[in-house]
């Protein structure tokens, strides 16, 4: 079993012990989506620290986005639950990358691949993405590398 997910698992029983709805309720969506992913396919597999990553940034991003689909639509109350979900699972995920280290980052991928203008963002994307593997979304990262090449 893979140390993110029992450290996951170990923070559920503490969640339930200290009786924290927020990261209870949190946990226990998290573990399931991990469960679901380790069945999903032909055969039942155990998921890597890595692949753990990838299923909790997905969730994240959902809860991101449902906060703010709700803030649009006035219901502030559910915002303010879907982000609080979304803090507790960002204590699972690696940092993200800044700005900064995140233009270097694309500003190496470039000069690697020797890209020049958007129609190399492809082979930019494909050389920029095994670097920056869950530390940034990859929205962001498509529009630093359009933002780079457009700059050339």
């Amino acid at each position: 079993m893979s140390a993110l997910k029992d450290k996951l698992k170990a923070d559920l029983t503490a969640s339930l012990k200290s009786r924290d709805e927020v990261r209870l309720r949190t946990i226990r969506m998290a573990l399931a989506a991990v469960n679901v992913e380790e069945v999903a396919g032909k055969e039942a597999r155990e998921l890597s620290d890595a692949e753990v990553i990838k299923v909790l940034t997905k969730e994240a991003k959902k809860r991101r986005e449902a906060a703010e689909a709700f803030g649009n639509a006035g219901r502030a109350e559910q915002a303010a639950a879907e982000l609080a979900e979304q803090a507790v699972l960002e204590e699972y995920l690696p940092a993200q990358l800044s700005d900064e280290e995140l233009g270097e980052l694309v500003d190496a991928a470039i000069a690697e691949v020797g890209a020049t203008g958007p129609q190399a963002m492809g082979q930019v994307m494909k050389a920029v993405n095994p670097k920056v593997a869950g530390r940034a979304e990859g929205g962001r990262v498509a529009a630093a590398v359009k933002s780079r090449l457009a700059a050339q």
